[in-house]
């Protein structure tokens, strides 16, 4: 027996492209959580998992490393989640029964929540959450022997409309300048992570930044509510979800967020709109649903329904919650971005110094980050979907984060040599012996101008306006006290 009524046999393509679309996302997050793990928050991490599980808080998270914690069970873990999403990303899964990729995505799901419930501050980003959610509902779209069931997609669109809706919700709501057309003035110039074309984006007319905003908004406030017309309207509110996504994507580096909301949006395009668009794709087949199947969909589907009260009232709270989850699983979440635009652009810059004494004879030389501008002649880089988790940080660090114990650990291990830490780092300028002092400071980036780009072959310009922490040492020295 199947249930036929639970058959969308016109999403095969779409269920395609989810599938593989996020187990590819999984891929990233994993082989991101294995270099940059132990560092951050390993046995001599930044913020060591152990003494966060220590806390009342940490003892109520949903991990497996609740009762023990070693950086060898983490690579374990990251190494089956990455091999388990590698599985999905070449089709191996779908091949078999409909439990077969269900069980390996609640496998990447389980692994992936263990990890980002102790990543305390380096795993706070809202794509962490909607990567948790998206895995869990894609875990229900079945195998090439099932059709693609019709209350599945309809979720994966209810939580796109949840990351467009509540974005531009946040945005109304908050700062100034989304609502008087201004805000990309600043933002590609403010956001955490340029990338190559983040200063070109900037140096566009103000007549285009001012189209730019209102076109965000017809995006995110207007197109959403169509993802739930019938086709094939709702493919083409899709469509313009993922043109504006990708642009989003080309002007900036913010880790998977964009490239995991284009996936999803297929859900809202039908076989025959993209078979319209693309001949070559085939046309799915006429199959059903096993009856245990379709019950195991409708008793998840319910619990999604039934989870999502509390996001939905919050789209519609005067006080609305920005990247909030509502429970300890990360399922059905509350979505949202730059709700303020950062008007000027600072800069934490980390330098280090072997003189004997850090006064005006000491020598200084900076440590440069991947993705975080430096150097002023760099051009930044494009990292996204990868996720820098430690260049974020000190983007958030230079707007006054409450939550900083982790930078002081940071300077110390700099102190050290400690190699985990320095191999974060993209240029340590101090191979050999580590430094004697560390000191860092603060500095005012902005975007060379076309002029000034010419004349001084520089791609940011930069003026220093304070000592965020004055030089501190390791070492005594002569002066220091017996």
């Amino acid at each position: 027996m199947t249930a036929d009524w639970l058959a969308a046999n016109d999403y095969w393509f779409a269920r395609e492209v989810l599938q593989r679309g996020v187990a590819l996302v999984y891929v990233i997050a994993f082989v991101s959580t294995l270099s940059q793990f132990p560092a951050l928050l390993g046995e001599r991490g930044l913020l060591p998992v152990r003494s966060f599980l220590a806390t009342a808080y940490g003892k109520r998270q949903p991990t497996l490393f609740r009762w023990r914690y070693t950086d060898r069970m983490l690579r374990v873990v990251t190494i089956v989640g990455a091999l388990a999403a590698a599985s999905v990303v070449v089709g191996i899964p779908q091949a078999g029964p409909a439990w077969v990729p269900m069980l390996v995505f609640f496998v990447m799901w389980g692994l992936y929540l263990s990890i980002v419930t102790v990543g305390q501050s380096f795993y706070g980003f809202g794509w962490e959450s909607l990567l948790l959610e998206a895995g869990f509902l894609v875990a229900l779209l079945g195998s090439h022997e099932t059709a693609p069931p019709v209350v599945v997609i309809w979720l994966i669109r209810w939580l796109v409309f949840r990351v467009e809706f509540g974005a531009g919700m946040i945005k109304m709501r908050g700062d100034r300048s989304w609502r008087d057309l201004t805000a990309l003035y600043y933002h590609h110039e403010t956001q955490p992570m340029p990338n190559p074309v983040s200063r070109f984006a900037h140096l566009l007319p103000r007549s285009i930044h001012r189209l730019e905003v209102l076109g965000n908004h017809v995006a995110q406030l207007v197109v959403p509510f169509f993802l739930f017309a019938p086709q094939p309207v709702a493919s083409v509110a899709a469509t313009i979800i993922i043109l504006t996504q990708s642009w989003l994507l080309v002007s900036g580096n913010f880790a998977w967020l964009n490239v995991l909301t284009i996936i999803l949006a297929f859900s809202a395009i039908s076989d025959p709109v993209a078979h319209a668009v693309i001949p070559l794709i085939p046309a799915g087949a006429e199959v059903g649903i096993p009856i245990w199947f379709g019950v195991i969909v409708l008793a998840f589907s319910a619990l999604i329904v039934v989870l999502s009260w509390w996001p939905l009232r919050n789209l519609f709270s005067r006080h609305q919650l920005m990247n909030a989850s509502f429970n300890r699983y990360h399922l059905v979440n509350a979505y949202g971005a730059f709700g303020s635009v950062t008007k000027e652009r600072f800069e934490v810059i980390v330098e280090g110094t072997r003189a004997e004494m850090p006064d005006d004879a000491a020598e200084w030389h900076e440590y440069e980050f991947h993705g975080k501008p430096g150097d002023p002649a760099r051009v930044p880089r494009q990292f996204a979907p990868y996720h820098l988790r430690l260049d974020w940080l000190m983007w958030f660090l230079a707007l006054g984060s409450r939550d900083s114990r982790w930078f002081t650990v940071f300077l110390t291990r700099l102190l050290e040599g400690d190699r985990a830490t320095i191999r974060l780092l993209r240029v340590n300028p101090f191979p050999g012996e580590p430094p004697r002092w560390i000191r860092a400071r603060m500095f005012r980036y902005q975007f060379a101008t076309r002029d000034e780009r010419k004349r001084t072959r520089l791609w940011w310009m930069r003026d220093a306006v304070g000592t965020l922490v004055p030089p501190v040492s390791a070492k005594p020295t002569r002066r220091d006290p017996p």
